[in-house]
């Protein structure tokens, strides 16, 4: 063969070789996802860029309080960032008041933006019994959330979930790992 072909055999195996690459990063490591409404305000805001790590629950399970990425099943190529408050085999209730109880017991927490309304308590006024694979899911900005609450939404299997959001790379101004605890 000549130089020339011998030089487009390179690049070609190169090219790919990276493609390759790219291709098991994003999906089995991570990839950008960009947030898309306020339901995770004050942590998230509309349009942030973040890297969603999906290693991570390979070898440990989710935990309450961590930022997870899933499909919304309704709707093809849609996905829904939440943070995790009910566990697996756990029972989650929301008073009228808007307490979140975990197990008969208060939810001691700092991440809903503001009391729950009534009217958003959704379906979780009656005890919610996780299964052995589900978790409950609500946004940060509580009376602006479609979350586990709505029964569209409902309990999240384990199987669903993508990765954990790991780090906001976009806006600059905000760009840092996301403190899930």
């Amino acid at each position: 063969m000549n130089k020339v072909m011998k030089e487009m055999i390179s690049t070609l195996a190169y090219l790919l070789g990276v493609l390759c690459l790219t291709w098991l990063v994003i999906t089995f490591v991570g990839q950008r996802t960009e947030v898309d409404g306020s339901s995770m305000e004050p942590m998230l805001s509309d349009e942030d860029n973040l890297i969603v790590d999906k290693i991570t629950y390979r070898f440990t399970d989710p935990k309450r309080f961590d930022i997870i990425v899933f499909p919304f099943k309704p709707k093809k190529n849609t996905y829904y960032i939440k943070r995790i408050i009910g566990l697996p085999g756990e029972t989650v209730q929301i008073d009228e008041q808007g307490n979140i109880y975990i197990n008969g017991e208060l939810l001691q927490e700092n991440y809903g933006r503001e009391i729950i309304a009534p009217e958003n308590v959704g379906i979780a006024i009656n005890p919610i019994v996780l299964g052995e694979d589900e978790y409950f899911v609500m946004g940060d900005n509580r009376n602006n959330s479609i979350d586990s609450r709505k029964e569209i939404v409902g309990n999240i299997k384990r199987e669903d979930i993508i990765g954990r959001a790991w780090v906001r790379i976009w806006p600059l101004a905000k760009f840092g790992i996301l403190k899930h605890q």
